[in-house]
């Protein structure tokens, strides 16, 4: 079972489901335009249902074994520094475990943020303490551990990745990635900063097989952090694309 499908990291997961010979039910938000670019297979099944309807999901599929809650919404700039509006995606990540209880799954991997952490200078360690500096971070951190208690109640094993930057096919246009290609194939000048800051892209499809591998065999309670491993300068990026 898989929430938040529809992005570069969902569909690079369904593929790689898909190609391990895994049944996959993708849950998609009914009428949203990107559902169209979720791989049409036998083996997959598209369920339309809300986050905030996620608990009825018992009605519509038979027994699943991994739950992969990767849905999370009003993440552009407004809504991550929205209390309000992200207090909700804590409610529905509680919701998500309830669903993967009601249909029998042993897992339950979840998908955090670099957000929690907030800005450090040097490379992030899984026990470094959360500084969040956004509502975005501070949900993400909340429902880390309100999700953790839960599936300890419930004899679900819980992981939680906290992934860095993601790119690939799906991603959204809002993207600074997307965005550099889409001005540059215009032969536009695209507005930047000074791009000084130190990021950690990782490919879409690395991410999703590192999900995969947790669901096997990530510890119960664990954070994980999921990164390419070596920060470069974002400018140095920006060139890349460029060229």
């Amino acid at each position: 079972m898989i929430t938040g499908a529809t992005g570069a990291i969902g569909n690079a997961l369904i593929a790689c489901l898909k190609n391990a010979g895994m049944d996959v039910n993708v849950v998609v938000r009914k009428g949203s335009p990107r559902n169209s670019g979720i791989l049409s297979d036998k083996n997959i099944k598209v369920i339309e249902c809300g986050l905030e309807n996620i608990r009825t999901i018992k009605d519509t599929v038979g027994k699943c074994d991994v739950f992969f809650h990767l849905g999370w919404t009003d993440t552009d700039k407004d809504g991550r520094n929205s209390a309000e509006k992200q207090r909700k995606n804590i409610n529905y990540t509680l919701a998500a475990v309830e669903a993967a209880a009601s249909v029998g799954c042993s897992v339950f991997v979840g998908a955090g943020s670099q957000a929690e952490y907030g800005r450090y200078n040097v490379q992030i360690c899984e026990d470094f303490a959360l500084k969040p500096e956004t509502e975005y971070g501070r949900a993400k951190a909340e429902a880390c551990v309100k999700s953790r208690e839960l599936c300890l109640k419930t004899g679900i094993r819980h992981v939680w990745p906290r992934i860095f930057s993601v790119y690939g096919p799906h991603d959204a246009e809002s993207t600074l990635i997307i965005y550099l290609i889409r001005t540059l194939l215009k032969g536009e000048k695209p507005a930047l900063s000074a791009c000084t800051q130190t990021w950690d892209y990782l490919y879409s499809a690395d991410c999703a097989g590192a999900l995969m591998l947790l669901a096997e065999k990530g510890r119960d309670g664990e954070i994980y952090n999921i990164g390419g491993g070596k920060g470069c300068n974002l400018l140095k990026y920006v060139n890349i694309i460029r060229d």
